[in-house]
């Protein structure tokens, strides 16, 4: 039987750390009936293996995830990895840019970040002086550029530049790092055409000044 709007349940984890999430959790579910359960993280860092945890703790108790929401983009990134669906919630005190449309190119007068829901497809060009976050993928025929860092959240199947004006230091990164082509500041690369492990973010970086391929650290989605 379907569950209807009202029969789901949430959890929400500390906002504090006088209280490990892990603690909290077991708690919490003793008092859910069986059904979807939608999780909001707030600012707390969850690996892919965390949520594997959260999965048995939920399946002993009849549970499943409905949602996961969280105020930081690496725990989107995990939960996403692994299937769920995902909600990034930035704190009001983010200075975040939402572009009204993908159609044109787009850029933003923050320098810090420009944030962008939905997947660009071919055609389509987004444009940030600063640093981008994309959730969604960029298909082939689309084009993501960036004075700074190149954040996906998603695929990257069509071009990205990270670092336009120079920026040696500026990253790419991605679900899955699957791209046409490659640019971080003057230097060009073509994406790996192995398929890339499940639940492992990637990384494009400038190392002994070409660019290089590797599994993402666990902060690559942070930004400066």
């Amino acid at each position: 039987m379907n569950e209807h709007p009202q029969d789901l349940q949430s959890i929400i984890f500390p906002s504090s750390r006088r209280e490990d999430w892990r603690e909290l959790l077991p708690r919490k579910i003793i008092n859910l009936k069986p059904g979807l359960v939608t999780i909001n993280c707030l600012d707390w860092f969850l690996s892919c293996k965390d949520f594997q945890t959260i999965k048995v703790l939920f399946d002993q108790a009849g549970l499943r995830i409905n949602m996961i929401q969280s105020n930081i983009p690496e725990t989107i990134v995990s939960a996403s990895s692994l299937g769920y669906p995902a909600l990034l919630k930035p704190e009001k005190s983010e200075e975040i840019s939402y572009p009204s449309s993908t159609s044109d190119v787009q850029k933003t007068k923050n320098p810090c970040l420009l944030f962008h829901q939905g997947t660009l497809r071919s055609g389509e060009n987004l444009e940030a002086e600063g640093d981008v976050l994309l959730l969604g993928d960029v298909n082939p025929g689309a084009k993501i550029s960036a004075g700074g860092d190149v954040l996906i959240w998603g695929r990257l199947r069509g071009i990205a530049h990270a670092g336009k004006e120079g920026n040696h230091d500026a990253k790419i990164v991605a679900l899955q790092l699957r791209p046409l082509q490659l640019r971080i500041a003057n230097k060009v690369a073509r994406g790996p055409q192995e398929i890339p492990q499940a639940g492992l973010a990637e990384e494009a970086i400038i190392e002994f000044d070409q660019i290089v391929i590797k599994p993402a650290r666990t902060n690559s989605f942070k930004t400066s």
